[in-house]
């Protein structure tokens, strides 16, 4: 399997995030991706490659131009508040809702930061444009590979991808690297492709990027949104609009799902997909439905993890896996390569 890694992934690395209320340390580290790089070179699963650079322009395919100009140059923006902020991440504070105007960029930056993200749990740090923006080319070149005939590739890539929206991040995602994936493969020629999410958390980002689109469908399994993060996206009812309608499937489960209850959802999805008639997927690969996760809720163990990847190959659909979540570090190389092994 063409394995890309992101070699910038650790200039992102948040000190404290908000979480539940209170100031934490960062779950999402640098240690995920070393973890996944060891136990998939332990197992010699493909030589680990460093990603093809693609122009800026493919970005914009996903995101607005406004919010990467925003992300570029965020970081010079804080230190030019006070030099001294060198030494502390930039966390979002306030957010436009509902009838508040987002189409007039704020001169402030604590009001501009807040335009562009949805959360206080996702710290910007000095790195994070150079791990973000190395982590879509490793998003691109496994696309890349796809559209070229390959079977498989994996992008291992942190920070992860699938909060982040065409205008805002949070969720500790900066750049939708999915997102990014399946319109590459788009523009390659390919006229219906899927992404499946099978992170514990909806890929809320991801469904708002391709809602009124048909030439993408999503589909996710996660946690109910009543209960989980991100809360406010993720119902069954939500299913696309305008020319999208019927091409968003989402499989909320509640607290505690097995892999038994767990499977069946994602044999429901692959079918859907199937009928949809993709001829490639997209995987938003978390493995945070892990029993021992610190921030998510499923039962799944180990070796589920074989069953899952036997299972998406099993769709016959060529695929790019793109690592998202699952911060039960020790157990997360584990976890990543026994999908990778399978599906292999």
């Amino acid at each position: 399997m063409h394995i890309f890694y992101n070699p910038d992934h650790a200039a992102h690395q948040g000190k404290l995030e908000m979480y539940r209320g209170r100031m934490v340390p960062c779950h999402e580290v640098p240690q995920r991706q070393d973890q996944v790089a060891a136990a998939l070179q332990a197992r010699a699963l493909g030589p680990l490659q460093k990603p093809n650079h693609f122009d800026d322009a493919l970005l914009q395919r996903i995101h607005s131009p406004r919010y990467l100009q925003f992300l570029q140059t965020a970081w010079q923006q804080w230190i030019a508040l006070d030099p001294a902020n060198v030494a502390l991440d930039a966390i979002p504070s306030v957010w436009p809702t509902r009838s508040f105007r987002t189409d007039i960029e704020p001169d402030n930056f604590a009001a501009r930061m807040g335009l562009y993200s949805f959360d206080a749990g996702t710290p910007l740090t000095a790195g994070t444009w150079q791990a973000a923006r190395s982590g879509a080319d490793c998003a691109l070149s496994a696309a890349a590979h796809i559209a070229q005939g390959a079977r498989a590739a994996f992008a291992l890539t942190r920070p992860p991808g699938h909060h982040a929206g065409a205008d805002f991040f949070g969720g500790y995602c900066f750049l939708n690297n999915a997102a990014l994936a399946a319109q590459y493969l788009r523009d390659s020629g390919l006229e219906r492709v899927a992404v499946l999410d099978v992170d514990y958390h909806h890929g809320n980002g991801t469904q708002a990027i391709f809602y009124e689109r048909s030439d993408v469908f999503f589909a996710s399994i996660h946690g109910d949104p009543r209960t989980e993060y991100p809360f406010f996206l993720g119902h069954a009812d939500e299913q696309g609009q305008a020319a999208g309608r019927g091409f968003n499937l989402n499989v909320p489960l509640p607290r505690g799902s097995d892999y038994a209850r767990w499977s069946e959802a994602l044999d429901f999805a692959l079918k859907a997909i199937a009928t949809y008639g993709a001829q490639a997927l997209v995987v938003s690969l978390g493995v945070d439905t892990f029993a021992c996760d610190p921030i998510s809720g499923f039962a799944l163990q180990s070796e589920d993890y074989l069953r899952m990847g036997e299972r998406i190959a099993h769709a016959g659909l060529p695929a790019v896996l793109v690592f998202e979540g699952g911060y039960a570090v020790e157990a997360v190389g584990l976890n990543v390569a026994n999908v990778l092994q399978a599906f292999a």
